[in-house]
C-alpha cells in the first residue's frame, strides 16, 4: 500500500491504491482546511480550493489534474513556483508514495512574480 507522509504533521500513513487524499487524511485527524475553512467549505468537490496541498514527492504518484481542479488553481498567482506541485487534496488519487505539505503558505511575492 502507498505511504502518504503529512511533513507538517510529521506524520506517515497507509492508503489503498487509488484513495482519496483529502478523505484519507481527514480518517486519520490530520486537518487541510486552514482558518474559517475547518467550517466553512465545499463537501470535496473542487468549488472553495481550501483543500489544497503542495506535493514535495511523488508527484508522480498523484492522479492527473482534472477540469475542475485547474479551473480552480490555474488562475491563481498566489502559488508562484508551485504551479505543478499544488493540488487540491479533494481531487488527488494517490497511486505510489508522496509526501504533501498541508496548508502551504501563499507565495504573493515568488520568485517569478516581477518577470
Amino acid at each position: 500500500m502507498p505511504v502518504v507522509t503529512f511533513v507538517n504533521e510529521k506524520k506517515q500513513i497507509e492508503v489503498p491504491e487509488g484513495a482519496n487524499l483529502r478523505q484519507e487524511a481527514m480518517k486519520s485527524g490530520i486537518q487541510v482546511y486552514p482558518h474559517v475553512h475547518k467550517l466553512l467549505h465545499c463537501p470535496g468537490i473542487a468549488q472553495c480550493g481550501s483543500c489544497r496541498v503542495l506535493v514535495t514527492k511523488g508527484m508522480e504518484n498523484a492522479s492527473p489534474m482534472g477540469l475542475m481542479e485547474k479551473l480552480r488553481l490555474k488562475p491563481s498567482f498566489v502559488y508562484i513556483g508551485h504551479e505543478k506541485t499544488m493540488r487540491l487534496s479533494c481531487q488527488t488519487r494517490v497511486h505510489g508514495d508522496m509526501e504533501v505539505v498541508t496548508k502551504p503558505p501563499m507565495n504573493l511575492f515568488g520568485d517569478n512574480f516581477f518577470s
